[in-house]
């Protein structure tokens, strides 16, 4: 099969796309050929090595995993004995974890792991735009800043796969949603349900006057020092980007003060966790509640430019590889 592949950090560059060894299912395993997979700022991070603390989890002189890609749609292709949740011919949505490999033209999942059904009413590449950006935004907005009706939430980055997929589940949620884009991007993210949208090149929302009960940095381009004047007693500050100043943060408005900041791991997430978001996404999904975001559609060929895209700062929604189609 082929993937893309690398073995040292650094710039795009350092992908190439090769023909490697077709993984075989295990008794308990799942092959997948995949349709579609999104290329997310994490997938960028770990290709680059940088911050270098991101090969804590990557491998400290060279990535342990050589082919990146931690989501995908595909269909099954061959299932292990032991496997009666799947069938070949099953189309299924999924996430690898830290093991990634998503960006190939098969991969191979544990069945008991996180994959599910894919929404019968999306094609590959809309159920896969959605699924990095739900597992990444919902563990954020749901469990951590225990997101409620009536309440206001800023979103940072509301025009990437993460801030998009957190402008949707907000209004899931019955919050009111301020989104932060730059100019080109503001009627996007209004027409994915922000009820107001702010232009980072004319107004820095932190010196409004106006608070909130949630900011949500899902660019990770701001910090709680620069957002706390703008959260409402009780409120949080959660960025999807670790750093020293966040852990130290997190650790101190734990027990001082009464607004709180925090950053989540959510790929490091138990299984379980995971394959319930992903049925809680097919279940929006069905229903109508959520909406794909594409932004750019790669080959497999051209994994490099899709790293680059990423990293631009110019893509509206989610970035995709798409191998052969399986559907339209």
């Amino acid at each position: 099969m082929r993937a893309a592949i690398y073995d040292t950090y650094g710039l795009p560059e350092v992908l190439r796309v090769e023909d490697v060894e077709t993984p075989q299912p295990g008794d308990k395993d799942v092959l997948v050929k995949v349709g579609a997979a999104p290329v997310s700022a994490a997938d960028a991070t770990f290709r680059a090595g940088t911050p270098r603390y991101s090969r804590l989890f990557t491998g400290l002189t060279k990535p342990k995993a050589k082919t990146l890609g931690a989501d995908f749609a595909g269909e099954v292709v061959a299932v292990g004995k032991d496997v009666s949740r799947f069938a070949v011919g099953d189309r299924v949505l999924g996430a690898t974890g830290a093991t990634f490999g998503a960006h190939a033209e098969y991969v191979r999942v544990p069945a008991d792991g996180p994959l599910v059904m894919a929404p019968a009413n999306l094609s590959y590449d809309e159920a896969a735009s959605l699924s990095g950006g739900v597992l990444t935004a919902l563990p954020f907005l749901r469990d951590h800043a225990h997101l409620r009706q009536g309440q206001e939430i800023l979103i940072n980055g509301a025009s990437g796969q993460v801030g998009l997929a957190a402008v949707q589940l907000a209004k899931h949620f019955g919050a009111r949603v301020v989104g932060v884009c730059s100019t080109a991007k503001l009627d996007l993210v209004a027409s994915y349900g922000a009820d107001e949208v702010v232009d980072y090149v004319t107004e820095d929302f932190t010196r409004a006057s106006r608070s909130y009960d949630v900011v949500f940095d899902a660019a990770g381009k701001s910090s709680f020092a620069r957002c706390e004047r703008v959260l409402k007693s009780g409120g949080v500050y959660l960025t999807t980007v670790p750093s020293p100043a966040i852990f130290r943060q997190s650790l101190w408005t734990r027990w001082f003060g009464d607004k709180r900041a925090g950053v989540a791991f959510t790929g490091l997430r138990k299984d379980g966790d995971k394959t319930a978001d992903l049925r809680f996404l097919v279940e929006i999904a069905e229903a109508g509640h959520i909406r794909p975001a594409i932004d750019e559609r790669y080959p497999l060929a051209r994994a490099a430019e899709a790293h680059r895209r990423i990293e631009s700062g110019l893509s509206r929604g989610t970035v995709l590889i798409t191998m052969e189609r399986h559907d339209s």
